[in-house]
């Protein structure tokens, strides 16, 4: 079951059974009230995420992909590390098949996925991910499950958990967009850390997203989820990841 110290996808508070109740806290939406850790983290103050020293090269085999996708998790272990007081490496977990789904929520994803899982970034590799020759749009797949470790290990989404959980729809659907757009942020910093560019980064947004997650709107609008990976690959620093306190109109 999955703790309040988990970003695992699927995530959402409210609507999937299978995730545990938040408790009740001073913090409100409309916008973000009494929650430090998510307004004024110390993340946000701190420099740019160095480049990662790594050459990444990804075959079509099982065996080079998953030697691809470990590396990418150790480049990543290696940049932030630097970024986040007391880091913690994330561990990797690949498998053909995770049984219990993402983070042990029950679903069943058929194709690839990755999604942070405790200290674990864990993924599932199927033939999609394996036959891919071109790798941009699994890295931003596996850079933005790896946000989920960094707004664990800063406390962030423990206070999101936290956060009231009987106010009214809008608002807790703008709750829920504010963490996962930082989350792409996050992943974008990810992505400028490891020297990865692209014309138009709109597709890679959701190319390799499971399908079976297209019934939840976690992200809202496609407009505002380019608008903050745009940002945060531009900034290459978490401090341009502060959804806590935009206003409403950039996290719809």
């Amino acid at each position: 079951m999955i703790t309040t110290h988990d970003h695992a996808q699927p995530g959402h508070r409210r609507r999937l059974s299978i995730l545990l109740i938040p408790g009740t806290a001073t913090a409100s939406a409309y916008p973000v009230k009494g929650a430090p850790e998510l307004t004024h983290n110390a993340l946000y103050k701190t420099a740019k995420v160095p480049a990662a020293k790594c050459e990444l090269t990804k075959g079509t085999s099982k065996a080079s992909t998953t030697k691809y996708l470990t590396k990418v998790v150790g480049c990543l272990n290696a940049s932030w590390s630097k970024t986040v007081k007391d880091f913690v490496p994330a561990r990797v977990d690949i498998k053909s098949k995770h049984e219990n789904g993402p983070c042990g929520t029950g679903m069943d994803i058929a194709g690839s996925f990755a999604t942070s899982c405790r200290e674990t970034i864990q993924i599932q590799l199927a033939a999609d991910w394996i036959k891919a020759k071109d790798d941009l749009a699994i890295l931003v797949e596996v850079t933005r499950a790896y946000s989920g470790l960094i707004q664990g290990q800063t406390g962030i989404s423990e206070a999101w958990w936290a956060m009231p959980n009987d106010a009214d729809e809008a608002q807790l659907d703008e709750q829920t967009h504010r963490f996962y757009l930082q989350a792409d942020c996050l992943g974008a910093v990810s992505m400028k850390s490891l020297g990865r560019t692209s014309k138009n980064w709109k597709p890679a947004l959701t190319a390799e997203t499971p399908g079976e997650y297209s019934r939840f709107k976690w992200h809202g609008k496609p407009a505002n989820r380019l608008h903050w990976f745009t940002q945060g690959y531009k900034a290459g620093r978490p401090g341009a990841c502060n959804t806590w306190k935009a206003p409403s109109s950039k996290v719809a």
